[in-house]
């Protein structure tokens, strides 16, 4: 919240500069990260007065300008603006004088006629447009007062005023109306705010002359209160709300609109303002949309509804959205003469949600999401009508029409001192702690170290004890509570096995080449089930921010291949990434999901670079086998994994791809993409892999055996078979060890050919096999009996013939 210090001293005493109070109040529990002039850097702006206008004799929309400047000559200056006239009270920047960007004016001619300065917008001295008024966004601003010419433009605009930003969080929203920073500054400094709270007067008639009010759900607005004020003139605001509105960062529009962003800066009470005469029969009802109504708010957006909205409506027709914008059918405008204040609370769930759902995020909104002050409701109704008296003329219509309210009690919390020093390690008294609350505003009743502290409902944060003793905190200052070491039995910290073998997981991918990425855990629809390992029930969320993240993934690869896509569209081709996190399993019927440990690799391009010593090496599926491989070998598992290739998804290439199975439990897949998959997502070539680390994790360890180097030789013999192409080389390095007797060693597969000297649907495949003892010299004869067995088997289990 932008906060003036010129009115946040009017309301309290402040006994140091902006720069120091920022800095005081950062150090209290409110941030306030900049503090901002609209002066810095500019001079000579002064307030002058248009005596005389002619058209300029070289232009048909220049203007020649006599203008007192509170000299004692007029000066001339030429103005394009075409809203310039005789008698305004204007900005004049004089010649040497610096402007918005440091501009610096000089006296000139301009198509030959000479210009001593220059009248301005407020755009032209450092306005922006958000906060210029719309009746001068194409032109300069004229004053609608009187002010003495030559006097200091800046000061008149509030331009010396010191703009302080709090950076507010959700749970002081007090402090989002400058009553609530009062009394935070007033706390810290030991000064009570002084505010100046003037009673309405009623000279209208009842207002149940003009007005049936009702709510149909107490729990949709727990207050709803409104005040009918007639006879109102619709005009341009003065100055002094004028600017203390830009100087909040609001444009002002009229006197009716302002004086309910005042309120609401004030206050922290947002209101609205509706045209009496737009309510229809005077009957204002707060209900729940109908699915499908319609609505044209005040931005001219046309909603359609949903039966989730608060709304507003004539009885008939909504004619606001309850707490976020109001209608257009509604809207006060030049030619209103009746005015309706509303001041309420609405139910803050609600608010935000239908905030969120229309993009309609307003500084009202805000305020009610976060929560306001319920004793001031009504203080801030009487304000408004007041104001619209006095600034519009208006007479105000006797009593409130009230449909629902609430009390606005304070909170009662008793507490005592001990608690308070033992939390903080203080040795603060009772009186010390007493006057602590007193400056919060805080009513204190009790004896001796005994308290009961009955906290206002401007402060409704504060509910507990904890509460409280944060705020003794706080303004006993953070930098004064003595340092203490805990005591405790001090832990020796240390990694959990799992945290450890996920800290090993990065070493290996890392050493392997790969680098870590990290993706958001979210996606979009029908994308968190892809390439899945185990069956889930999808997890959706309530509210997501975006289509593209309003699922919680299952898997780690849909993430990864987004980054593949994004590198590869900025043709970087040679990708190697990996990823270790999370995903969310829920079966049916159950209520929130158990998150798995998953690690998942995408790979691309050439794994190693062509060098003037070796050629480029693309990735294929041996590589990234290669690296399951070795990852997995560190896992030292009990029990081996196998490869599977039933049942894989459409996603993966067929001849190159498998699941990783581990006693008949899926826990891996790796492969290439299929080529189809690769087209319709802008991918290149990839290859993937994915674990789910839950069963690997929890599965037993093989014992690690030393033993010493072989005495004895080994002897070799290979062996090459003729097999239908569907005969995976698992199958038969199966039948070889089933077979092969105890001494064979290892079996090494050195070749495979396929082509037209095969018959159809055939290959061939080679193996080395190793034979060794290792307590005496290996014999020819046993080496050719196994060689015998191994054949017989493999001709009889997996019909190969022998070549």
């Amino acid at each position: 919240m932008d906060v003036s210090y010129d009115w946040l001293t009017e309301l309290v005493d402040v006994p140091v500069g902006p720069e120091e109070l920022a800095d005081k109040v950062s150090r209290t529990g409110i941030e306030v990260p900049s503090v901002t002039r609209r002066d810095e850097g500019k001079k000579k702006i002064v307030i002058g007065h248009i005596e005389s206008m002619k058209m300029h004799p070289n232009s048909d929309h220049m203007h020649v300008c006599m203008v007192d400047t509170g000299e004692d000559e007029l000066r001339q200056i030429v103005c394009g603006a075409p809203n310039v006239a005789a008698g305004q009270t204007v900005i004049v920047a004089l010649p040497g004088a610096r402007i918005a960007n440091n501009e610096k004016i000089k006296r000139g001619k301009l198509r030959g006629e000479i210009s001593d300065g220059m009248i301005c917008a407020l755009q032209e001295i450092g306005f922006s447009d958000s906060v210029s008024p719309k009746k001068y966004a194409d032109g300069i601003y004229v004053f609608n007062e009187a002010i003495k010419p030559g006097t200091d433009a800046m000061a008149v605009l509030g331009m010396h005023d010191a703009i302080l930003d709090f950076d507010i969080t959700p749970n002081r929203a007090d402090a989002l109306g400058m009553r609530g920073v009062a009394w935070e500054v007033g706390a810290t400094y030991g000064n009570k705010p002084h505010f100046d709270d003037q009673p309405v007067v009623e000279t209208g008639k009842p207002v149940g002359d003009f007005l049936q009010v009702s709510v149909d759900d107490p729990d949709d607005a727990p207050s709803y209160n409104l005040r009918v004020v007639t006879g109102v003139h619709v005009q341009e605001s003065p100055l002094w709300l004028q600017r203390r509105l830009w100087n909040a960062g609001i444009r002002p529009l009229n006197n009716i609109v302002d004086i309910t962003n005042y309120i609401m800066l004030y206050f922290g009470q947002p209101m609205h303002a509706f045209d009496y005469d737009k309510v229809g029969d005077g009957t204002v009802h707060v209900r729940r949309a109908a699915a499908g109504e319609g609505l044209t708010t005040l931005d001219g957006t046309e909603r359609t509804l949903t039966a989730d909205d608060i709304v507003i409506s004539n009885g008939t027709v909504p004619i606001a959205l309850a707490g976020v914008m109001g209608g257009l059918n509604s809207e006060i405008t030049d030619s209103t003469t009746s005015i309706v204040f509303e001041s309420a609370v609405f139910n803050r769930t609600s608010i935000r949600k239908t905030a969120q759902r229309y993009d309609l995020r307003s500084q009202a909104s805000s305020r009610f999401e976060k929560g306001i002050d319920e004793s001031n409701i009504i203080t801030a109704l009487d304000t408004a009508a007041r104001m619209a008296a006095e600034l519009g003329g208006g007479t105000v219509a006797s009593g409130i029409a009230t449909a629902t309210s609430v009390s606005g009690a304070p909170t009662v919390i008793d507490i005592t001192t001990d608690q308070i020093n033992h939390v903080l390690g203080t040795d603060l008294d009772a009186v010390t702690i007493r006057g602590i609350f007193d400056r919060l505003g805080f009513g204190v009743t009790g004896d001796g170290d005994q308290m009961t502290v009955s906290v206002p409902a401007r402060r409704w944060d504060i509910f507990i004890v904890p509460d409280l003793i944060e705020e003794v905190a706080r303004i006993y200052g953070y930098d004064n509570l003595p340092a203490t070491l805990p005591t405790a039995t001090m832990t020796v910290g240390t990694l959990t096995p799992v945290q450890r073998r996920l800290r090993r997981n990065r070493t290996l991918l890392q050493g392997a080449g790969m680098d870590q990425a990290i993706t958001y855990s979210l996606r979009g629809e029908d994308q968190a089930n892809e390439f899945a390992l185990e069956n889930n029930a999808t997890t959706k969320l309530a509210w997501p921010m975006t289509v593209d993240h309003q699922e919680l993934r299952a898997n780690m690869l849909t993430g990864l291949l987004d980054a593949v896509r994004y590198n590869a569209a900025r043709k970087e081709n040679d990708i190697a990434l990996y990823e270790q996190g999370r995903v969310f399993i829920r079966a049916n019927g159950q209520h929130r999901p158990d998150e798995h440990n998953y690690v998942a690799g995408v790979l691309s391009g050439n794994f190693a670079n062509k060098e003037w010593n070796q050629k480029a090496q693309p990735v294929d599926f041996y590589t990234t086998k290669g690296i399951v491989a070795m990852l997995l070998d560190d896992y030292n598992l009990d029990t081996p994994v196998e490869y599977t290739t039933d049942e894989l998804p459409s996603s993966m290439h067929p001849g190159q791809s498998a699941y990783i199975m581990l006693a008949d439990q899926r826990v891996g897949l790796l492969g290439r993409l299929h080529p189809q998959y690769e087209a319709d997502n802008n991918l290149p070539e990839t290859f993937v892999f994915e674990l789910n680390l839950e069963p690997l994790l929890a599965a037993g360890r093989a014992d690690k055996i030393v033993a010493p180097a072989p005495k004895f030789p080994s002897m070799t013999r290979d062996v090459a078979l003729l097999v239908d192409i569907t005969t995976t080389s698992a199958a038969v390095e199966d039948v070889i060890r089933a077979h092969a007797g105890q001494y064979l060693r290892d079996v090494h597969l050195f070749d495979v050919y396929a082509g037209p000297k095969l018959p159809p649907a055939t290959r061939s495949l080679a193996y080395t096999l190793t034979f060794r003892r290792d307590d005496d010299t290996l014999t020819e004869d046993t080496v050719e009996k196994a060689m015998a067995a191994v054949v017989d088997a493999l001709e009889t289990e997996v019909n190969a013939k022998i070549r």
